[in-house]
């Protein structure tokens, strides 16, 4: 069995069919998406219906419910206004059945990949879609985070950070991002995203696991054109964190 585990795509329409692309010829047997799928993107809508096409298990995301309540955020910053802005257009760019796809998703999922391997997806963690599970949390943290939970697989998004952990007899997953990966030059500095989407492929046969986390080369170029060509709001500042 193959799975092909997404998270975190964020409007971006162009890395959807970048991973895609790469899986093309590939045998996959279950599309599993871990949330966060519309906001803060140029094609929220079109993002949603390619989901659809794929018959894809989704989880729900913190921003997957932002987009349900169609309320802006509390102010952070200096750049939360225009960050509203854009999450604002992005839920007026879903369709009605847009909406109903994002209410269908569950606050987790559970597989059975064969035998007795199990995969339970997730967002932040099992309990919340806003917890943070990091390749450096503690095991006492993790052990709160994820309580009650017993899975071979433990796969989660949120982060934009692809991770690959133990945990117990359990390995804790994430894909990444697929449409706003996050990279760092430097600790404590800005993040900018990356010329590439982030996905994993997770097998298993005749009691064989594998993980494969991925990254396939993104046309930068072509994501910033879809903002400017979207209409979405304050797009060369949104642009303006790409790197090419």
């Amino acid at each position: 069995m193959r799975i092909a585990v997404i998270s975190d795509i964020h409007g971006n329409a162009v890395a959807l069919e970048a991973v895609l692309s790469d899986l093309a010829g590939a045998p996959i047997d279950q599309f599993v998406c871990l949330g966060d799928v519309a906001e803060a993107g140029p094609q929220p809508s079109q993002v949603v219906a390619r989901l659809r096409e794929l018959g894809c298990l989704a989880v729900i995301g913190n921003t997957d419910a932002q987009m349900l309540i169609h309320e802006p955020y509390p102010p952070r910053d200096a750049d939360t206004p225009r960050y509203n802005e854009i999450v604002l257009w992005c839920a007026d760019q879903l369709t009605p059945v847009d909406l109903d796809t994002i209410r269908d998703f569950q606050a987790t999922i559970e597989l059975a990949l064969g035998g007795e391997t199990t995969l339970l997806g997730f967002h932040g963690s099992p309990r919340s879609y806003n917890d943070i599970i990091l390749a450096a949390s503690p095991e006492d943290e993790l052990s709160a985070l994820l309580d009650g939970s017993h899975a071979t697989l433990m796969v989660g998004g949120h982060t934009h950070r692809q991770l690959l952990r133990r945990y117990g007899q359990a390995l804790i997953i994430n894909p990444g991002s697929v449409g706003l990966p996050v990279e760092y030059l430097a600790p404590n500095t800005p993040g900018y995203h990356p010329p590439w989407a982030e996905y994993a492929i997770i097998s298993h046969a005749c009691g064989r696991l594998g993980v494969d986390l991925r990254r396939v080369p993104l046309d930068v170029k072509a994501v910033v054109q879809e903002a400017f060509k979207s209409g979405m709001p304050h797009a060369e500042w949104w642009a303006s964190d790409w790197k090419q």
